[in-house]
């Protein structure tokens, strides 16, 4: 460790747990309620199955507080003129040249004078390591002070972990009453930073020079973490730095956004709606679960299937079927929301690496996760609210992990009561595009479903 290092402050807060569903029986609720896509959870999942920046398709765009400043974008880290150790351990890390949200947003963050920034960039693009950069290029390793203060909705992303082996010392903050932090940049969850500036005075917010609000969307879900941030931006001085970053741009996020910064730069990504042109979409009709099942086997004893996800609606339900696949011969695996988020990372990662060809799962498998090889979807439960409506976004995210990359894919859905037809019609309606019914005891319909 070079003897210039900057130190880091580390709070450790858990997560809370998702509420309980309304308007279900007992037994459903109790099945699902671990099942629910939790936006904390997802975040964290996704962190964990990327090992590189994600192929993304979506154009920048550029909303600057001065019209009249010249727009800048870096090609490369030389152009940032970032400090020597700093460059080194970026090169040291493997970075060769920014990433698209590097390439906007570094300049802005490192501009004299210092400049806002909301920014839309979803896990896995390098905003990481840039609000890293901006943080380390701030700091003064000379002064023992808190320079940097970063609020997480949860502990588990350190965002200096890409270069902490390079850059930084770090240490575990432990609260002892009237001991100033002497780290230069504290990482924490607002409650307890509120805390450490208001309760116990173990920072001074006044000489924070940089303010960080990292996947907002996130934290504002949470009233408590909302306020708390905002309780602390009152503390610092007006010429604090604030940056916020976002995967989403939401109502509440944007209402959230310019509450806390003002006069900022905006980036945001281009909206591309995902497509459902490369995926065929049918529906089978069958009377229970049994039918399902055999519906099912007659799907891969006509199709050529690389590997396939099958969405069920409880764990009980998923459990059941990934057994009857297995006796059956397939290679399966099976995700639900009573595995720890590193569980569900390795399965993943094993589906991913092509160990086993079918997934099994609940909704906690039904966003952001891309296999190439998935040539087919089946909802053997199709996704509803909690008033019993069709779940249309959650279907897109489902059928959508299919005909990935450009490739065709197929999605099949069971139907198995008037209801479950009318979910069907919902999502015609939603999107505009006919689901075709299918008989999978026929081969011929079979075989021309894949022409």
């Amino acid at each position: 460790m070079a003897e210039d290092s900057w130190a880091l402050a580390v709070d450790v807060q858990e997560t809370t747990t998702p509420s309980r569903l309304p308007n279900w029986s007992q037994d459903e609720e109790n099945e699902a309620a671990g099942d629910r896509v939790n936006k904390a959870e997802q975040s964290l999942l996704n962190k964990l199955i990327r090992c590189s920046l994600v192929k993304n398709g979506n154009q920048v765009e550029v909303q600057q507080a001065d019209p009249k400043s010249p727009l800048f974008s870096a090609k490369t880290f030389e152009e940032l003129r970032l400090k020597p150790e700093l460059l080194k351990g970026v090169f040291t890390m493997g970075f060769n040249r920014p990433s698209r949200i590097q390439e906007n947003a570094l300049p802005m963050m490192l501009a004299e004078p210092r400049q806002n920034l909301i920014a839309q960039s979803q896990s896995g693009t390098g905003k990481t390591a840039a609000f890293s950069l901006a943080m380390l290029s701030h700091v003064n390793p000379e002064n023992n002070w808190t320079h940097v203060s970063k609020r997480s909705y949860t502990p588990f992303t350190l965002p200096l972990k890409t270069v902490s082996g390079v850059f930084m010392s770090a240490c575990l903050c432990s609260v002892e009453r009237g001991i100033k932090r002497q780290e230069q940049i504290v990482i924490g969850t607002p409650g307890t930073v509120l805390d450490w500036c208001t309760k116990y005075k173990l920072i001074d917010p006044k000489k924070i020079t940089m303010f960080v609000l990292d996947e907002a969307d996130v934290m504002i879900a949470r009233q408590g973490h909302r306020e708390q941030s905002i309780r602390i931006q009152r503390l610092l001085n007006k010429s604090c730095q604030m940056l916020l970053f976002s995967a989403t741009f939401e109502d509440s996020v944007m209402t959230f956004a310019e509450r806390v910064i003002s006069q900022p730069n905006i980036i945001r990504l281009k909206r591309v709606e995902e497509t459902l042109e490369t995926i065929k979409q049918f529906y089978v009709l069958c009377r229970r679960k049994e039918d399902k099942f055999i519906a099912l086997c007659d799907l891969y004893g006509c199709l050529t299937i690389a590997q396939a996800m099958i969405f069920c609606h409880t764990r009980k339900m998923a459990a059941w079927l990934a057994s009857r696949l297995i006796e059956e011969g397939h290679q399966v695996s099976l995700l639900s929301g009573e595995m720890t988020v590193e569980q569900r990372a390795a399965v993943i990662e094993r589906f991913r690496n092509g160990n086993e060809k079918v997934l099994v799962t609940t909704n906690v498998c039904s966003r952001g996760i891309d296999v190439e090889q998935v040539s087919l979807v089946v909802n053997f439960d199709l996704p509803v609210d909690m008033q019993g409506n069709a779940d249309n976004e959650t279907y897109l995210h489902r059928i959508g992990r299919t005909g990935r990359f450009g490739r065709r894919g197929f999605a099949v859905n069971m139907v198995d009561s008037d209801h479950s037809m009318d979910i069907i019609r919902q999502i015609e309606k939603h999107f505009d595009k006919k689901i075709t019914k299918l008989d999978t005891s026929n081969l011929e319909e079979m075989e021309e479903m894949t022409i």
